[in-house]
Parts: structure tokens; sequence; C-alpha cells
């Protein structure tokens, strides 16, 4: 059996986050990886020197070229843009019936240029969160999206709640911007009850990429079969093994090291 993955996403020419962080992990849990390209951004570990866009028609030919041929197990947005591919890029999931998409709300880069116009942040409400399998935004993105100032952990819950009541099965919101204490806390809720993935929190300043590639695991596990639960346990796994082991390459935030959950499980995750 064969796994696909596709990922609706930019391009980051620096290799750290976007296609090139979706491909590789796809890759790194043994998932054939898929892309339809949604802009090229012109991009290192200093910052967004340029964003260009694609046409939305030139988005929904890349998403038919692979629904009509391949298929897919499992999808993942990132990167979208503009209201207008949103739009596309909700239209070809429903024409599809593609019910496992993770969509990963990426606003802002790490250096904190924006990647996403702000009109667009009510289309990707109106029109992909109800679509949505799993949404799994940081506290900033949490914040934008549902309008609340997110402090402490029932803050999280609260935006959790009103993130699912938008229409995604499964919300988590991850803890890496949360600067207190020694472990983050990423929480996953189910429109029921709330879990909770630990892990140490690493000092450094690689972590370009790092929402990229837990939205991009999680994605792979679903292509799998594997449970929400099963699948956002195996990404805390993923990229607490990627931050760890930095690759130190770059001059500003780094990109993570996509293959060292690989090394340290010896094998390709099941």
């Amino acid at each position: 059996m064969v796994y696909k993955a596709l990922t609706i996403a930019g391009s980051d020419s620096g290799g750290g986050a976007g296609i090139q962080a979706d491909l590789k992990t796809f890759q790194e849990l043994g998932v054939f990886g898929m892309s339809a390209l949604t802009a090229v951004t012109a991009q290192n570990t200093l910052g967004v020197q340029g964003v260009y866009p694609l046409s939305p028609e030139a988005v929904a030919k890349q998403i038919e070229s692979v629904a009509t041929d391949l298929g897919a197990d499992a999808v993942k947005t990132g990167m979208l843009f503009s209201a207008e591919i949103i739009e596309v890029v909700a239209a070809k999931v429903k024409q599809f019936d593609w019910d496992r998409l993770v969509v990963d709300p990426v606003m802002i880069a790490k250096g904190g240029a924006p990647l996403l116009q702000e009109e667009a942040v009510n289309a990707l409400k109106t029109y992909l969160l109800p679509l949505a399998m799993v949404v799994t935004p940081n506290i900033p993105e949490a914040e934008a999206l549902t309008g609340l100032m997110i402090r402490t952990m029932d803050d999280r819950r609260e935006a959790a709640r009103r993130l699912y009541e938008m229409g995604a099965r499964y919300v988590v919101i991850k803890g890496g911007h949360d600067d207190d204490g020694e472990e983050t806390v990423d929480l996953l809720y189910n429109g029921r009850e709330f879990s909770y993935f630990t892990g140490k929190r690493i000092e450094t300043k690689h972590t370009h990429g790092t929402g990229c590639t837990f939205a991009a695991a999680i994605t792979a596990e679903l292509a799998k079969g594997k449970t929400v639960q099963e699948a956002v346990q195996t990404a805390k796994s993923f990229i607490q093994a990627a931050i760890s082991h930095t690759l130190g390459i770059g001059h500003g935030h780094g990109p993570t090291n996509h293959w060292a959950y690989r090394e340290k499980n010896g094998a390709v995750g099941e």
C-alpha cells in the first residue's frame, strides 16, 4: 500500500518551511508527497524577501491534476495567501470529497512578514475551517482567528472551543509561543474533551518551519489511517526530534532537522 499526501502551500526557497518542509516530512514518515503551489517566495533564514502568488486558476489546475490521476489519502493546506485562492482550494476539497484535511493557518513568517492577506482571514474561517478534520494554529494565529487574547491555558481552551464551533472537527493549538515553563504544551480538542501533549522546551533560534513540519506530520499519519490522537502524538515526537537535533545552518532562524526523527527511531515511521 502506497499512502499519498498532498500539500497545498507556498514554496520556501530556503527549504525550511512551506512545501519543501511538507514533502521532506511526508518522505521521512513513509508517505508519497505531492504538491500544489499557491505562491513562490524568495526566502531564507533571515526573512522573506519577496512573495509571488500564483493565480487561483493555476492552483486549481494543479489540484485537479493530482486528484484525477494519483488521488490523495490526506491533504494539508499551508500558506494560501489570498481569499480567492482559499475559495478555490475549498471548492476543490469539496469536489474531490477529501475528508482528511489538515489546515495549518499560516499567517506570519518566523521573521514577521505577513503571508496571508488581511481580508483572507474571513475567507479561511468561512470556507476552509468547516471542511477541516484538523486545524493547527499557533497562539498568535488562534488569537487572529478567534479575536481572543490568549495568555493562560483557560484562554487556549476557550479559543479551541471557538475554532471547533467554526467547523473544524479537531483543534490543535500549539504551545511553542508560550514562553512560560520548561515544557511546551500542545492542546488538542475534539469537541468533548481536551488532550495535552508535552515536550521539553528547547532554547534555540533554529525553529524555521516548525508549524509546517508539525502539520505535515499529522497529515502523513492521517494518510496512513492513524487516528487524530495518534497522528498528533507522532507529530509531537517528530518536531521535538527536529528541533532538538539542530542543523545549525543559515544566519537567522535556521530550519529544523527533518531526518532527526528517522535517525532517532532507526526506521521510517510505521
